[in-house]
C-alpha cells in the first residue's frame, strides 16, 4: 500500500531509523569469534580423557577469550548506543529516544538472564 507521508519523508530519515534498530536475535558477539571460542571448548573436552590438566587450561582459556570479547563487544555497543542520543538536538523526536531506550532495557535484560 503506498504511504504518502512515508513517501514525502526525505530517504535517509527511514534509513537512520532502520540502522539504529538491531535484530532482537543479534548476538553480543561476532560469529568468529564465538567459533574460535567454541573451538577452544570443545578442543578442552575432547582432550580431558587423555590430560585433563591440559583440558582445563584451555577450557579456562576459552572462558578468559570469550570474557575479553563480550567485554569489548558491550563496550562497543554501549558506546554506539550512546552516541546515537546523547548529542541529539532539543528537537529530536521521543521515538528515537524511546528506540534508544528499548535497546538498553533489551541488552540489559539478556545480560541478566545469562
Amino acid at each position: 500500500m503506498y504511504d504518502q507521508t512515508r513517501a514525502q519523508q526525505p530517504p535517509d530519515q527511514d534509513q537512520r531509523r532502520i540502522e539504529r534498530r538491531p535484530a532482537t536475535a543479534e548476538s553480543l558477539l561476532p560469529s568468529a569469534d564465538r567459533d574460535a571460542v567454541m573451538d577452544r571448548l570443545r578442543k578442552a573436552l575432547n582432550t580431558f580423557a587423555d590430560a585433563p590438566h591440559d583440558a582445563l587450561e584451555e577450557a579456562e582459556g576459552a572462558f578468559d577469550d570469550a570474557a575479553g570479547h563480550l567485554a569489548k563487544a558491550l563496550a562497543e555497543r554501549r558506546r554506539a548506543l550512546h552516541e546515537s542520543w546523547q548529542d541529539q538536538d532539543p528537537e529530536t523526536h521521543a521515538e528515537e529516544l524511546r528506540l534508544a531506550l528499548r535497546q538498553y532495557r533489551e541488552i540489559t535484560q539478556r545480560l541478566m538472564r545469562t
